[in-house]
């Protein structure tokens, strides 16, 4: 069971590399993918699901935990990065959180915006719609991934970038088709 949900999950990993070549259309996901998970655990803050002594238990909570499991169990080393780097953007979160629902709602509104907006440009650069149009689950590979390609970038997990490489070539546009 491990071993076929690692294998799914990176397949998935390959998919959004493959939509992802532009290095613009990459740095703009790095402003723009914490931006919009910032504002959807934000958002997700306000949906208290029970409260456990003086934590309250929230959607954001448990969407965050159920994900960064996942992420853990697929590729350890991505997914423990992940957990710390996403951990910090929902301790701000919960900083915010408690204000007035509307500041909440405004902040994580505007947040989810931005973070669009970076999208979209980064995906004129690459000259090809995001993944998550031909399958919603690769919004949820784009934390993942972006903790990946900073450690490509540093020189490590070069096995890993090559087999996400050697995986995404199944998803780049056909070249023959025009």
């Amino acid at each position: 069971m491990q071993q076929g949900f690692r294998h799914w999950f990176l397949e998935q990993l390959a998919m959004y590399a493959a939509y992802h070549r532009d290095r613009r259309n990459r740095l703009t996901h790095h402003i723009g993918v914490p931006l919009i998970v910032f504002s959807l655990l934000l958002a997700l803050t306000q949906v208290q699901v029970m409260r456990i002594e003086d934590f309250p238990l929230t959607g954001a909570a448990i969407v965050l935990g159920l994900l960064l499991l996942g992420y853990i169990a697929a590729v350890p080393l991505i997914g423990v990065l992940t957990a710390i780097f996403y951990g910090a953007v929902y301790s701000l979160v919960m900083k915010i959180a408690g204000d007035a629902p509307q500041a909440v709602w405004t902040v994580a509104g505007a947040g989810f915006v931005v973070g669009w907006i970076f999208q979209f440009v980064g995906h004129a650069f690459e000259g090809r719609r995001p993944a998550l149009t031909v399958n919603a689950l690769q919004a949820f590979m784009a934390p993942p991934f972006l903790i990946a390609e900073m450690l490509f970038a540093a020189g490590f997990e070069k096995d890993l970038e090559a087999s996400l490489q050697k995986r995404a070539v199944k998803y780049l546009p056909d070249q023959n088709a025009a």
